[in-house]
Parts: C-alpha cells; sequence; structure tokens
C-alpha cells in the first residue's frame, strides 16, 4: 500500500496512514533508525519556517518532547507583534506531520503548533489564525474549504553553461538542454512529494533572465530560469503549512546545488514576475462541491466568488506584501488588475480553469484499448484567485480568503449579485468599456493598508484575526512607503529610473 517510489518513507516504514501515527511508532523509529534527534519547526510572523533541534539520548526524553513539546519566546518570533511580558509559548509537534530531515541525518522532524501557558491555540499566530477562520466557516457554512497554491520562483546560477540559451518570456514547459534546473527540480518534485504527500506537477515557466544587473551582490551577473510547482489540494491550514515547506524545501536544495532560489514578486522590467495563485475547492462530505449536479459552478460556488471579489482589495494586504508586488499586477502580463472573474481567462483575477467537471475519461479518444468505465475520481473543479505572490505570508492570506468566502456565505443574496455583475469573457484589457466598469486593485501597499484599515472588522468578526495581527499588517505594509511610486517612477530619466526600479525590485528577495 506504502511501497511506491514517492510515499512518504515514514508510511512505508509503518505501513500505515500518517494520520495514523502514534507516540509508539516513533519511539520505535527513533531506536530502529538511530534517530540523534527530533526537530521542531514552526512558522514565525515573517513566514519563514523555523526550527529547534532536540537531542534524544534516551526512551524518556523522546516521549516527554514527543508529549509536551518545548518552550519558545514568542516575542521574537513575533517581534513587533506582542509584548516581551507575554513570550513564552509551547511548540507542540503534530504527529502527522512526521519526516526524515533530507538536510540533516539522524533527525526526525516534525510541524508544530503554538499553545498558550493556558492550553489554548496562541490567538495571535498566523496559523492559529486560519486554523480558526477554518472552522468558522464549517460551523457556518457545514461544508470545508480546501485549497493548494502554485508556486512561481527562479532559480539563478552563475552562467558557466553557453549552449541552448532559451529564449526571452518563452520559457513555458520548455525542457533540456533549453532549461538547465531540470535535473533539480526533479529533485525537488521528488523530496517535496514524498514529504507532503500533495504535489500535483512542476514544470519550467515563461521567465528566463539571461545575465542579471542588481545592486545586490548575492544575485548581480546571475542567470535565472522561472520554476513552478504545483501543488494538490488539502484543508486550507495544511496548503498553508505545505507552501511554507515547500519553499523551505526548495531553497535548501537550490543551496546545496549552488543555485539561489527566489520567490520575488518581481526582478525584471518586462520579464514575468512570481505569482503564488491559490485554488479553493468548497468540500461537502468528502466531495467538491465547487460544481452542482448539472456540472455547473454551484451556488455555493457564486458566493464564494462574490466574498473573494468583496475583499480582493484587502486581501492584498496579506498576498502582496512588498512595492515591488503592485510592479508585478500590470495589464497584459497575466498579472490581474481589474476585481472580475471568468471561465479559463488569465486576465482575471478569479479563473475557473478547466476542471474534468463535464468530461472525463479522455483517454478513450485516443488509445481505442481504454477501459469502456471509467475510473471514479471525484470532480477537481477549482476557483483559481489570482492576485497574491511570492511575497504572501501563505497562513494570513489564506485566513482572509477564508473569511472572504464565509462572507459570501452571511451576505448570500449580495454575494451572488456581485459574483454576477463581476463575471466576463473574453480578454478584458482589450475592452475600454468593460474596464470602466470593474473595480481595481490597489496600485500599492500604501493603498492596500488603507483599504485593509476600511475592511478589518470583518476581518476581527468572531476574533479570528487578533486587533495585534491587522495592525501589524498595516504598519508593515505603510513602511513600504511607495505610495505614487509609478508616477515618481516615470518622472525620472532612464538611468535614474532603472537604477531605482533595480533597488525596489531586488531588496526583498527573501522576504517570504
Amino acid at each position: 500500500m506504502f511501497n511506491y517510489a514517492l510515499s512518504n518513507p515514514i508510511s512505508v516504514l509503518l505501513n500505515k496512514p500518517k494520520e495514523d501515527f502514534t507516540r509508539e511508532d516513533f519511539l520505535k523509529i527513533i531506536q530502529e533508525k538511530n534517530i540523534e534527534r527530533i526537530t521542531f519547526h514552526y512558522t514565525a510572523l515573517d513566514g519563514k519556517l523555523k526550527e529547534m533541534q532536540i537531542p534524544i539520548p534516551g526512551r524518556k526524553n523522546a516521549e516527554i518532547v514527543l508529549t509536551e513539546g518545548e518552550r519558545v519566546d514568542g516575542s521574537s518570533l513575533f517581534k513587533g507583534m506582542i509584548d516581551t511580558a507575554l513570550s513564552d509559548l509551547y511548540v507542540v509537534p503534530i504527529w502527522k506531520t512526521a519526516f526524515f530531515n533530507p538536510f540533516q541525518p539522524a533527525s526526525l522532524d516534525f510541524i508544530c503548533r503554538y499553545i498558550t501557558a493556558d492550553g489554548e491555540l496562541a490567538p495571535f499566530t498566523p496559523d492559529s489564525i486560519l486554523m480558526k477562520a477554518s472552522n468558522l466557516f464549517s460551523q457556518y457554512t457545514g461544508l470545508d474549504l480546501h485549497a493548494f497554491g502554485e508556486m512561481e520562483f527562479y532559480l539563478f546560477y552563475k552562467p558557466d553553461n553557453e549552449l541552448y540559451y532559451p529564449l526571452k518570456q518563452r520559457g513555458y514547459h520548455a525542457s533540456g538542454p533549453y532549461i538547465k534546473s531540470c535535473g533539480i527540480l526533479s529533485e525537488l518534485l521528488r523530496i517535496i512529494t514524498q514529504i507532503l504527500n500533495n504535489v500535483k506537477y512542476a514544470h519550467s515557466e515563461v521567465g528566463y533572465i539571461e545575465k542579471i544587473k542588481s545592486p545586490v551582490t548575492e544575485l548581480n551577473g546571475l542567470s535565472g530560469e522561472q520554476l513552478e510547482i504545483e501543488l494538490l489540494s488539502a484543508p486550507v491550514e495544511e496548503a498553508a503549512d505545505a507552501i511554507v515547506i515547500s519553499k523551505w524545501l526548495i531553497r535548501n536544495i537550490a543551496a546545496k546545488y549552488g543555485m539561489m532560489a527566489t520567490f520575488a514578486p518581481k526582478l525584471e522590467d518586462g520579464v514575468a514576475g512570481n505569482g503564488m495563485h491559490i485554488h479553493l475547492k468548497l468540500i461537502k462530505d468528502g466531495k467538491n462541491a465547487t460544481v452542482d449536479e448539472n456540472k455547473e459552478l454551484s451556488k455555493d460556488t457564486y458566493k464564494l466568488i462574490g466574498g473573494l471579489c468583496e475583499f480582493a482589495d484587502s486581501l492584498t494586504s496579506f498576498g502582496n506584501r512588498v512595492a515591488s508586488s503592485y510592479l508585478r499586477l500590470v495589464p497584459d502580463q497575466e498579472a490581474p488588475t481589474k476585481i472580475c472573474w471568468s471561465s479559463s481567462n488569465r486576465s482575471a483575477l478569479i479563473r475557473i480553469p478547466l476542471g474534468w467537471s463535464k468530461i472525463n475519461n479522455l483517454a478513450k479518444i485516443l488509445n481505442p484499448k481504454c477501459p469502456a468505465e471509467p475510473i471514479e475520481v471525484d470532480n477537481m473543479q477549482t476557483v483559481e484567485f489570482r492576485s497574491p505572490d511570492g511575497s504572501a505570508n501563505s497562513h494570513l492570506l489564506l485566513a482572509g480568503i477564508t473569511m472572504a468566502a464565509l462572507w459570501g456565505f452571511l451576505n448570500s443574496e449580495q454575494a451572488i449579485e456581485i459574483a454576477n455583475k463581476c463575471k466576463v469573457h473574453g480578454n478584458i484589457f482589450k475592452d475600454k468599456k468593460i474596464l470602466e466598469t470593474l473595480k481595481s486593485l490597489p496600485d500599492s501597499c500604501a493603498s492596500s493598508a488603507k483599504i485593509l484599515k476600511s475592511k478589518r472588522s470583518f476581518y476581527e468578526f468572531e476574533n479570528i484575526f487578533s486587533k495585534s495581527a491587522i495592525d501589524y499588517t498595516i504598519s508593515s505594509l505603510e513602511k513600504e512607503n511607495d505610495k505614487n511610486l509609478r508616477k515618481q517612477l516615470s518622472k525620472l530619466k532612464n538611468k535614474e529610473r532603472q537604477e531605482k526600479l533595480k533597488y525596489i525590485l531586488h531588496k526583498d528577495l527573501h522576504k517570504n
């Protein structure tokens, strides 16, 4: 059952699914595999994965760590959000997340959650905020919200191979020898799949930079290829963890090869930026409820879309967190600027991609020996939200999206009306009449912060987002100091403009 090449090695070893892992299982593994330490991972305020290594000299030590977790300084992990007087937090492992560390032999690793001194989920941490939002959504709607991310990123390397150069903006799904990173992409795919068990596919993306000029020494003079790894659907809290873990793995594997990975939203004028599109599914009784019995978008999906359209402008606060984010959101670059939705339309903010909802068993079209009876597969239809980028705080973004979806259900008639008004057809950037009727996304962090201030009350509904989380988000956006940035850049002479632009684009290589 668990002996496929990319199965989770722990599931293979124990011959059981991750949901059934027990403390006794881990004690057995620690002894049989000569595990020296347990490593705890947890996401901090900066959106990155943190870790603590705990040596295991004996069984009792392992029992205590697996059962009670450890203590961390919350005021350092969430600096600027909580007071030092409230600093102590417990980090407690989620057993089903266990994996063997691919970079540190003899380490058994876990994803953790933050627990307060009272034994409650810490209310201000992004992962707790997301869990609360997910639970509230299910409580009010009777549905579960599942999601997954499309992670675009660049791998930069020293340009020592001058054969088979890719063409600018023509790297989409290219293969070797034109793409130099095929080997590392295969390794990324293998390791992420074994740890997460929910990778859909990986491929090269549009962007290619032959030799970048940058004021950042780490980047200057390197060649860059854009890649994408798309995950598979999971409950929203697990989907956010998967994005953070994947980024950690990608950066570490890149470093092993002497490469640098970056999820920065935009790196070069006229070259594709890094989006992080979020796909959403409504789940009812374990089945995809995004389409109805007639294989059309369900009424509930219209509520979801209406909620996303209503809160799309403020969601940029969590999904587009740096000044360069808004230099990616420009017309005709497959990045949205207007609040609208459409089927299979890459100029829209929300896209309904092909989802095998109306046709399936496609192999029979080309293969005469394909069985007449199709395999039983739940429909794979999703709703794709296209504005977020690599600077996003994954947990806060998905928490915000979940609250926007909840608003759509609590205000169903209004949400459906909004969804109907925001539906478009064709390339909106070629129809000025349509463009004039659509609301715009913010054009800067400053604008995004202002909108979040005006809409914060619903994010704070039922105390889902803490006041400190919203205050911190607004403050971080305002510190970008990018009001009227595009206008300021347009007034500069070419050389001065290029220098200013490069600084803005490259200052946040590792923001999240």
